[in-house]
């Protein structure tokens, strides 16, 4: 007799049924012409609002009147996207009739497996990270998942560009992303307002978030906790352990100025905690906004523990401080980091006590040094004009 299938194998067929199911709804729309111009974009499986490296690739479009259709897949139809953008709710019909018509496709995400893709399409994926801490892909050893093994590989073999901003990239994209074909080497759009911000939208963010103008404002955004994802996804939920009061009032005895933290949980950990007992008048969470890059233009500091937001920040020339103080735990299920501490050009605490140090200690004119030391070490290349690269890459391709 065989052996008894895992949970792992049965999950597997499971999703080999449903992959199965919707390739032969894309094949049914093949029967729809290919629509000319007709682009469509996902943002984090559909989970996402308007935000990521989609957002400015879709804001370019519009900006230059973009004569064809620009739909966006997502599961909330209630989000608020701009005018120009028809929102339609991602079912696997809805996603099957729309992929199957558009002459684009953007994404930051994987394609749901089963997806088919037809001669004269073009698949840009942007990718939701450029550079990152997290073991991603093949460099997670025997903690890569055989379904997420799949799923990339599915999705790899229908892309034709992926979106790079670095050396470093495109040399590490075929174990990472398993992809070894040709990129954009153009920089990441969500970086783009990062480096463009005036003055004046700091001030328009802070008012809307109800900030002073003055204020020193720090980010806090730790990542996703998704177990080892052998199965289903899951969000690990434990409270965080960061002291938010001691962090405003280490900070502004630090740089002499009130300080105000913004909040942001990956939206499945913010919907099981009760955020209202961290908020005070200088603590507010910003889980729900859908775009981390716009909440970082008005910040003067970022924390996090292992979100590429913290690279986005730095490239930008915004001070990062890592606040890891689960390392082991992370590294046992999600494998080694893709970076050795001392190759980081940031400071790392694993306590309260340490991250207090840190922000006392911190020297702003040696973290700008180290980072320029790291962008050159690694052929970086961010010149705020991304999306615009992209954009003339797609009507080239038009």
């Amino acid at each position: 007799m065989g052996s008894k299938k895992t949970e792992e194998d049965k999950y597997i067929a499971a999703r080999k049924r449903k992959a199965g199911r919707l390739s032969f709804l894309f094949r049914i729309m093949w029967l729809v012409p290919i629509k000319k111009k007709k682009v469509v974009f996902a943002c984090y499986e559909g989970d996402g609002g308007y935000g990521c490296n989609p957002k400015y690739i879709a804001d370019e479009m519009i900006r230059r009147k973009w004569d064809g259709k620009i739909v966006w897949l997502t599961h909330d139809v209630t989000r608020e996207f701009p005018a120009e953008i028809k929102v339609v709710k991602d079912t696997p019909w809805h996603t099957a009739f729309h992929l199957a018509t558009a002459q684009i496709w953007i994404d930051n995400y994987r394609k749901p497996y089963g997806t088919l893709k037809r001669k004269g399409q073009l698949y840009i994926q942007t990718w939701h990270a450029s550079f990152g801490f997290k073991a991603v892909g093949l460099y997670r050893g025997d903690k890569f998942p055989k379904i997420a093994r799949i799923v990339s590989e599915w999705d790899s073999s229908l892309i034709d560009y992926i979106i790079s901003n670095s050396e470093y990239c495109d040399k590490v994209y075929p174990k990472k992303l398993l992809y070894s074909g040709p990129t954009l080497r153009v920089g990441s759009p969500r970086v783009d307002p990062l480096i463009n911000r005036t003055d004046e939208e700091r001030r328009t963010i802070r008012k809307k978030l109800g900030i002073n103008s003055a204020d020193y404002v720090i980010l806090y955004a730790p990542t996703f906790r998704g177990g080892t994802q052998k199965e289903k996804k899951k969000v690990e939920t434990e409270t965080f352990t960061i002291d938010l009061d001691l962090l405003a009032e280490t900070t502004a005895k630090r740089f002499e100025k009130n300080c105000t933290i913004l909040l942001r949980l990956h939206p499945q950990l913010a919907a099981s905690q009760n955020l209202s007992v961290y908020e005070r008048a200088n603590i507010k969470d910003v889980s729900s906004l859908p775009d981390i890059s716009e909440i970082m233009t008005c910040c003067d500091m970022v924390i996090t523990d292992y979100s590429s937001c913290g690279f986005d920040a730095a490239f930008a020339g915004v001070p990062v401080v890592l606040y890891a103080d689960d390392m082991k735990k992370y590294i046992d299920n999600r494998g080694d980091l893709m970076w050795k501490r001392e190759e980081l050009p940031f400071d790392i605490a694993e306590t309260n006590e340490e991250l207090m140090q840190l922000i006392s200690d911190f020297d702003e004119k040696q973290y700008q040094a180290r980072c320029r030391a790291f962008m050159s070490e690694h052929g970086v290349v961010e010149d705020g004009r991304a999306s615009q690269h992209v954009v003339d890459a797609i009507e080239t391709f038009i």
